[in-house]
């Protein structure tokens, strides 16, 4: 049944981590790097959203030296691996996006910021954000953490980033 939920990403050149060994390796080979990784998931705002939104955000002139997937809720291991070493602090969501530079989350697409968006908009926050961090260049000092969903007055929640303002 995931199987062409899997080959969604994995045709567009994402590479699938099953394993915490896998997930330990390719998080190792890109920390001096930018990497995305995108929590798969079988519910109607991945199919809908967030993986059309990864196809379109591959268009985009600049881009992340690597992109990985862990499938949450088929790969278990793989996915509590990246959730627990390589996202502490920030809440599990699935699908779920995060834009690693040199081994640090510096902008993440939460299922909150993926469900009643669409594909487009996902895609438009992926695309400035590797403007912002895929690249040699220092990050501007606005650079976005987060997609900008303010729909007028804002949740008033602190950032869950532990390693970034």
């Amino acid at each position: 049944m995931v199987d062409p939920m899997r080959e969604e990403l994995t045709r567009l050149g994402v590479d699938e981590l099953k394993t915490a060994d896998e997930v330990d390796t390719a998080f190792a080979e890109a920390d001096d790097e930018t990497m995305l990784l995108v929590i798969n998931s079988v519910c109607g705002c991945a199919a809908g959203n967030a993986r059309p939104a990864v196809a379109m955000a591959r268009e985009a002139d600049v881009q992340p030296d690597r992109y990985v997937t862990v499938f949450a809720g088929v790969d278990d291991e793989a996915t509590e691996q990246v959730r627990e070493q390589y996202l502490a602090g920030i809440p599990p969501s699935s699908p779920f996006l995060a834009l690693f530079r040199d081994g640090q989350p510096v902008f993440i697409v939460e299922r909150k910021h993926i469900e009643g968006r669409s594909a487009n908009a996902i895609a438009a926050d992926l695309v400035e954000a590797f403007e912002a961090y895929c690249t040699e260049e220092e990050p501007p000092s606005e650079a976005p953490t987060r997609p900008d969903t303010n729909s007028g007055g804002g949740d008033g929640l602190p950032s869950t980033f532990q390693s970034i303002n």
